[in-house]
């Protein structure tokens, strides 16, 4: 059994209100999960209304109030109605988490506009829909999940780099703007996580020597979990973390220190 399911949160957050935009499966419902279980209340949206639903129950049965609502995250207007609902049945908003990703990582115009998309325009318009709320909450914090992608050139899957590069970039701008309100930015950058119908597990079946050439070069020896980053996240919008802002955490085994 593994450090990452036997851990127990030590985060107390009753009170706080966690919208999260793409929080249906995979590091989104984990973090959606971990908030839930440190006592906040947490909206999630996707556009999979089954797996909404699932893991809206999940954060019920947590004892929280739990809200859902399928959203296309590269619609503009979309975005701020969910964001709109979410607040109104939380109460209000004291964490954003952006946490989409169009996977963008073909280098025709669609690979490119997917990415640009969900990966940083939903995260500009949610932070813009979201900011009223922030600005009236006492420990309002935003994070953003770029990618260890964003850190080295890439022969394969540059719109996907480029534009989490553009994320992170985007959070130093965005903490430092919004540092006078009293509203921290963070990112966390995963290395390769790997989970049911996930991307590693896809490629585990159907592309194995990549999935084995990318093991190889992780020092830690495994994959991360979704949960590994939900812990992060947990920490980076706690107290603990509350004089971090603008910065890009790296949470992979070491995976970014081979290059």
């Amino acid at each position: 059994m593994t450090q990452t399911t036997t851990a127990k949160t030590r985060f107390d957050l009753h009170g706080y209100r966690v919208v999260i935009a793409g929080g249906s499966k995979g590091i989104g419902r984990s973090m959606a999960l971990a908030f839930a279980e440190a006592g906040a209340a947490v909206s999630i949206c996707a556009r999979g209304e089954q797996a909404l639903a699932e893991t809206r129950e999940a954060i019920a049965a947590h004892g929280v109030t739990a809200h859902s609502k399928s959203c296309d995250l590269a619609d503009a207007k979309a975005i701020e109605n969910y964001v709109h609902d979410a607040a109104t049945a939380l109460g209000g908003i004291d964490v954003l988490v952006n946490n989409a990703s169009g996977y963008g990582f073909s280098e025709d115009d669609e690979g490119w506009t997917a990415g640009f998309e969900v990966d940083l325009m939903a995260a500009v318009r949610a932070s813009r829909f979201a900011l009223p709320h922030l600005k009236a909450s006492p420990h309002a914090s935003i994070l953003h999940t770029s990618s260890i992608a964003a850190f080295h050139p890439r022969r394969h899957g540059a719109p996907y780099a480029a534009v989490k590069a553009a994320l992170s970039q985007y959070t130093t701008s965005q903490a430092l703007a919004l540092a006078e309100h009293r509203i921290r930015v963070n990112a966390i950058a995963p290395g390769s996580i790997e989970f049911a119908d996930g991307l590693w597990d896809r490629r585990k079946r159907e592309e194995p020597e990549l999935y084995g050439a990318t093991l190889a070069k992780i020092p830690f020896g495994r994959f991360g979990q979704p949960e590994e980053i939900a812990h992060a996240a947990l920490f980076l919008a706690s107290p603990w973390g509350g004089w971090i802002t603008g910065q890009t955490l790296c949470v992979d085994g070491g995976q970014s220190l081979m290059g």
